[in-house]
């Protein structure tokens, strides 16, 4: 199996954010009244901003503060935070070497919007990794669709069937099958099920196993 780049998504596979993010959602909740906080936030795992909102405001209602309760849970991500600079997941700075020393093509494809990310990257010194930055914002739909994968897979002059994708959320997996690549799932905050495990080619429990998984099996031949 020849494969010629690999696509990260961002939040959840390169930063532990989305447990934060959980934690700011669960003291927001507390303080508007919003039952069931963590289901919502699962299933707003991997879409873009104008999708989860939606899936907020189909959960609690029009009546609902959402701008009060989104400023009250940004405020507190911020602050967790230090000013933007997120916790790297174990692992994530190893796999990207690797592949950079190996010459492999990298792009993120994240349904947050391109101009955090670059600067969620910057912060952390992960941004001369990639070659290729696809944010949320430059297409026009959300994770489960593929569009954001198959975008970012022309960006690196390949087809997505050329490509391998990293992803943590069932959202992303279920977008990056149904864009025909390789996909890697390698979970945060929630294990797949077996229909999300039907989907990806590997579920691995960590960056670092991911990238012995990668070398061990010969995805990238001359």
């Amino acid at each position: 199996m020849n494969k010629k780049a690999v696509i990260f998504d961002m939040d959840g596979v390169i930063f532990d954010s989305e447990r934060l993010y959980m934690e700011c959602c669960k003291e927001a909740a507390e303080i508007f009244g919003a039952d069931n906080i963590e289901s919502v936030v699962i299933s707003c795992i991997g879409v873009n901003l104008e999708k989860t909102l939606r899936i907020y405001r189909e959960a609690y209602g029009k009546d609902f503060p959402l701008d009060d309760f989104w400023h009250e849970t940004t405020s507190r991500f911020r602050k967790k935070t230090h000013g933007g600079l997120l916790p790297v997941k174990d692992g994530a700075k190893e796999i990207l070497e690797l592949l950079k020393k190996n010459n492999i093509p990298l792009a993120i494809a994240s349904s947050t919007k391109v101009g955090m990310v670059c600067d969620e990257l910057k912060a952390a010194g992960l941004f001369d990794y990639f070659d290729i930055i696809v944010g949320g914002d430059m297409v026009s739909k959300s994770k489960p669709d593929p569009e954001i994968f198959l975008f970012a897979a022309q960006k690196l002059g390949y087809e997505a069937s050329d490509c391998i994708i990293i992803e943590d959320s069932f959202n992303g997996v279920r977008a990056a099958h149904a864009s025909g690549a390789y996909v890697i799932m390698v979970p945060d905050l929630v294990m797949p099920d077996d229909q999300i495990k039907a989907l990806a080619d590997a579920v691995l429990p960590s960056l670092g196993k991911a990238g012995e998984y990668l070398f061990e099996n010969s995805f990238f031949r001359n």
